[in-house]
């Protein structure tokens, strides 16, 4: 059992080690990842083909939510444990009299000396699984990363983090104590252990050949051999993929967090005044708007270090433009209207279903939009151009000059000069006029590569940067 009402995630799992995994520092923050991809693949193949609508399962997770998919908040009701000392909104009588407990809405806080604030956690309960992931630092720093299907670790687990509750919310308690109880604790289904495996196993890269020693190792793995130095090109990569990937994971953390609390009180403070809720949904798109870049660049980060990935690309499917043209046109011109420009889209009478990624390709867009507004100067036109070609759409960004240089040749020139641009190892770029990080277009490309489509970048003497996607078409 667990030591005591403080007790952290990591003590109850080393107290059963034969049911568990464990490793340790380099390797447990990406093990980490590849489990909370996996599981939310094992999610979506098992809850989403019973009843995409209904809840289904219970997730308790800590600091943030920890799934990205939007088809999941429907099927999974959420509880984050956040390492702030002191969060009114988990105290609201709003939050826990009588209110069915709905994705993000209960946010558990926790003390400041609760061994959970070095802990990032993930307890799924589902009447198919449930399964606990824990990714833990101790004293001196090190990380290990653990997980277990195991009952009797689950109720302890459960009982570990009810304490908690308890402390800040007793009726909150109740309410999630009660769906605990529904879904049955008893060892899973061999085939489903057997299926979380095999996509653990499809998260990892492509072993890397090592010229000089003639041996493989994995990107995210620590070369054997102690000749692969930093200045090797693979070495290199592989540090530049972990920065990328803590940097992501640094700056995508609290802005949940704010953005979860943000939801909490547009949603359960109705009497708040207009300019504050202004405010407050300023604030909610900002975040939104960082989170998805940042979820960009770990998408990046991903195909980097997995060459198969690269290669065969991301599951494509005949999809409706359309539809993501009428959800990302009106963001796209309200990023324009907020840098001071204009952007106008042009589109054909019919828009042709595409052959791409559905999950990908509006980030990708978007993230692409976003870093080509952030280098046009102040008072610039961007037209969009989306026409057949062929088997292919293209998809055309042409800026224009601005209005009141045309007259003025050499301010025309200047305004269509490509921004400058410095590289942050081989994956960022950095202008330093605006301040922006951005993918550098080798790794923008591979996004476009992998949702099936192609893009080309040129200058032209009278627009400067001209960008052209092409997307494959349905047959």
């Amino acid at each position: 059992m667990y030591k005591s009402i403080l007790s952290s995630l990591r003590e109850i799992l080393a107290d059963n080690p034969s049911t568990i995994v464990e490793s340790s520092c380099a390797k447990a923050e990406w093990q980490w990842h590849m489990s909370v991809a996996a599981t939310e693949q094992l999610l979506l193949n098992s809850l989403l083909a019973a009843s995409p609508d209904a809840k289904q399962g219970l997730v308790l997770a800590s600091p943030v939510p920890v799934f990205s998919d939007c088809r999941l908040s429907q099927s999974l009701q959420t509880v984050t444990f956040t390492s702030q000392p002191f969060n009114p909104l988990a105290l609201m009588p709003s939050v826990s009299c009588g209110d069915e407990i709905t994705p993000h809405n209960s946010v558990i806080p926790l003390l400041s000396a609760d061994p959970l604030v070095r802990e990032q956690f993930c307890l799924v309960f589902t009447k198919k699984f449930s399964l606990v992931l824990v990714l833990a630092e101790d004293n001196h720093g090190e990380k290990t990363f653990s997980f277990s299907f195991e009952p009797e670790i689950l109720q302890q687990v459960w009982q570990a983090l009810g304490s908690r509750v308890i402390l800040s919310n007793p009726d909150l308690f109740i309410q999630i104590d009660e769906l605990v109880q529904k879904y049955f604790l008893v060892p899973p289904d061999y085939r489903i252990v057997m299926q979380f495996s095999q996509l653990l196993l499809a998260q990892l890269p492509e072993p890397v050949m090592d010229k000089e020693t003639s041996t493989q190792h994995y990107p995210h793995t620590e070369p054997s051999s102690p000749k692969v130095t930093a200045n090797h090109p693979s070495s290199s990569l592989r540090h530049d993929v972990e920065l990328l990937l803590a940097f992501a994971h640094e700056v995508r953390t609290p802005l949940t967090t704010i953005r979860t609390r943000t939801r909490l009180l547009l949603k359960k403070c109705k009497d708040l005044p207009a300019n504050v809720i202004k405010h407050l949904e300023v604030i909610d798109h900002e975040c939104t708007e960082q989170i998805d870049r940042m979820e960009l660049l770990f998408k990046a980060a991903e195909l980097e270090t997995s060459p198969s990935m690269k290669s065969t690309g991301a599951q494509l499917t005949a999809m409706s433009l359309d539809q993501v043209l009428q959800e990302s046109i009106p963001r796209w011109q309200q990023a324009a209207n907020r840098r001071n420009l204009t952007l106008n889209v042009v589109l054909p009478q019919h828009v042709p279903t595409v052959v791409s990624n559905p999950t990908m390709l509006d980030s990708v867009l978007t993230g692409l939009m976003e870093n080509f507004t952030r280098s046009l100067p102040p008072g610039s036109h961007i037209e969009v151009k989306i026409i057949p070609a062929g088997d292919q759409l293209k998809f055309q960004l042409l800026p224009q000059p601005q209005p009141q240089t045309q007259n003025n040749s050499i301010t025309t020139a200047l305004s269509c000069q490509p921004p400058i641009r410095k590289a942050i190892g081989q994956l960022l770029t950095f202008q330093p006029e605006t301040g922006t990080i951005s993918l550098n277009l080798a790794a923008t490309k591979h996004l476009f590569q992998a949702i099936g489509g192609k893009l080309i970048v040129r200058e032209r003497p009278q627009h400067g940067e001209v960008l052209t996607i092409f997307l494959p078409l349905k047959e």
